[in-house]
């Protein structure tokens, strides 16, 4: 959504929803189980409510695995067709502010200022970009981006 008032002052703001695509490399709990400690502590891996630490890895898991941040089919139970790992599923918000002519000029040059900030909620998630070589990465902390241009 984006308002512009007539004297060229607007706000805009940004909601986008990714459903999660397919993670391979994770494929289910037993796979889990096998990476190392900051692997599990990065996916937020957990069995029975126990979560993995740096000094204390989940190597054995009889209950229900977790991941905050994989929908991680227990083992047995993942299927590449109907029920694959996925990157759980998010909201992001963006919201900026600005103006397109600061000086108020009344000429076809004009100075532009614009404030944003990405990832409004600060949310911890994974971003999957589906490309052989860029992979899977986390989604960008919440961010504060300032610019001002000159149009001419």
């Amino acid at each position: 959504m984006r308002y512009q008032h007539k004297t060229a002052e607007w706000i805009d703001f940004s909601w986008r929803y990714d459903s999660g695509l397919v993670v391979s490399g994770v494929p289910d709990v037993d796979a889990a189980l096998n990476l190392s400690a900051a692997q599990q502590v990065a996916i937020g891996f957990s069995c029975d409510g126990r979560f993995a630490t740096y000094n204390n890895p989940i190597s054995d898991c009889s209950g229900i695995g977790k991941s905050t941040l994989l929908t991680l089919p227990q083992t047995g139970k993942e299927n590449d067709d109907h029920n694959p790992d996925r990157v759980k599923p998010r909201s992001l918000f963006n919201l900026a502010l600005g103006t397109d002519n600061l000086l108020h000029s009344e000429t076809r040059q004009r100075v532009t200022l614009r404030f944003q900030i990405v990832n409004l909620t600060n949310k911890v998630a994974l971003y999957n970009f589906l490309s052989t070589f860029s992979g899977t990465h986390f989604v960008a902390p919440r961010t504060y981006q300032v610019a001002l241009g000159f149009a001419f």
